[in-house]
């Protein structure tokens, strides 16, 4: 038979230990149900660039092979970042002169790697164009079916 300070005491160091358990009990068994989660990433950010031609080359004239091989690296260089999904967009305008500009628009993680993407263009190492970088945000875009 027992005593009946044997049973408190006994009930005590239960009543101790359920305090310590239950917790630990609770937290495993949320921290099992859990989704594991992906470490977040950021979303690219969308920068662009407008290129303008040096004024030695606002006349067709003053263009030589060189500045055409030029050019056809710049445009070739478009076209891989636009595979890659890199450029959403490049384009001129068809105006004589001073007037006309391009554009690129284009997605990297930050500025930086923005001023480096625009740097590396083959028009501006080689000093056909002017670049000018400015943080972008498509708003609207056509997406084909």
């Amino acid at each position: 038979m027992f005593n009946p300070e044997t049973l408190f005491e006994m009930k005590n160091a239960i009543m101790s230990h359920l305090r310590i358990i239950i917790p630990l009990i609770c937290t495993f068994t949320i921290g099992q149900s859990l989704p594991a989660r992906a470490p977040k990433t950021e979303k690219p950010k969308q920068f662009i660039y407008v290129l303008r031609l040096v004024p030695r080359l606002y006349d067709d004239k003053n263009w030589t092979r060189e500045d055409n091989a030029v050019l056809e690296r710049h445009f070739a260089r478009l076209q891989e970042a636009a595979k890659s999904g890199q450029l959403i967009l490049a384009g001129r305008t068809k105006e004589p002169g001073d007037k006309t500009f391009g554009i690129a628009i284009f997605k990297v993680s930050d500025e930086a790697a923005a001023r480096a993407f625009m740097q590396a263009d083959p028009a501006v190492s080689a000093g056909l164009m002017t670049a000018e970088l400015h943080p972008f945000a498509v708003a609207l875009e056509h997406t084909n079916p």
